[in-house]
């Protein structure tokens, strides 16, 4: 079966530009398929039917996998049994009858604003890193970015006088973001005041522009360390993570009266839908005015 797995993650990294990390996670599925179906004495894939694929959902479902993980795997299915019929390597589509679960729909958290400020306000640009980290937040709550966008931001790629960064995001889609005027003096700030120093003479120029004390990029574990580790010295007590402040970014938009689409093409989103549950935050809010402030509420 292994085969046939490499041959369709190929085609995601080349066909499609799909991102490693998705190839990465519809790889694990396939092989998790592959493992338990021969252990269930399937040898290939035309052994798998209908049945065979609501089994094994069935015993992923039974390892407490949430709704959420089960559509993911749903959809890693789908995709990849379509490809092995258009490729000949089988001649009916097992997976296509398959119903994804439905999911409960979470509103996404955010963090106040005044916590936003209380969080900026609490760095000492002064210090050690301040510089950098005080950069990467204001960059997070001003444009939106996603934790790997904000890792891959390369110099080349930000406009310091017209205010834009153009983003590289999920399915290798680039979109230009505008940049706060906040965010931009921070940004500044670090490149004139701290990168230099970050720079390793003894390794190529990178072109990142948050370093590490190395001198290279900053992982994403490292940028979200920051980002809990600032939140803690600020004394917010509510878990703070990088997509946190990328749904504070989308919440506050809508509530300050920002359209929809626009908040859409910011965030990168390829379908409304998924920006739309920005939408029922926004009512929860008015919601909770209209029952504080109105006299027969």
């Amino acid at each position: 079966m292994a085969p046939e797995i490499d041959s369709f993650i190929l085609y995601l990294a080349t066909e499609r530009g799909l991102s490693s990390n998705y190839q990465l996670s519809v790889r694990r599925t396939l092989e998790t398929l592959a493992d338990w179906s021969q252990k269930n004495n399937h040898a290939a894939w035309r052994d798998l039917g209908v049945q065979e694929l609501s089994n094994f959902l069935a015993h992923q479902k039974s390892r407490d996998l949430e709704a959420s993980s089960l559509r993911i795997c749903v959809v890693h299915l789908k995709i990849f049994f379509r490809f092995l019929v258009s490729r000949r390597y089988l001649e009916a589509d097992p997976a296509d009858p398959l119903l994804a679960p439905k999911t409960a729909s979470h509103l996404p958290e955010t963090l106040h604003t005044q916590h936003i400020v209380t969080l900026l306000n609490s760095i000492d640009i002064t210090a050690h890193l301040g510089r950098r980290d005080l950069a990467i937040l204001e960059l997070f709550y001003a444009s939106g970015l996603r934790l790997t966008e904000i890792c891959k931001c390369r110099l080349e790629t930000l406009d310091l006088d017209d205010g834009f960064i153009r983003v590289t995001g999920k399915g290798n889609k680039t979109r230009i973001v505008p940049v706060g005027d906040r965010a931009l003096e921070a940004i500044d700030d670090y490149l004139v005041n701290e990168r230099p120093d970050l720079i390793n003479p003894k390794k190529p120029l990178p072109s990142e522009i948050f370093l590490s004390i190395r001198g290279g990029a900053l992982s994403p574990d490292r940028v979200r360390q920051i980002v809990k580790q600032r939140a803690a010295q600020a004394g917010i007590e509510q878990n703070v993570y990088p997509h946190l402040l990328r749904h504070s970014f989308a919440t506050h938009l809508l509530e300050g009266g920002a359209d929809l689409r626009v908040i859409q093409e910011l965030l990168g989103h390829a379908d409304i839908a998924t920006t739309q549950i920005y939408t029922h935050v926004d009512q929860k809010r008015l919601n909770k005015i209209h029952k504080d402030f109105h006299p027969r509420a």
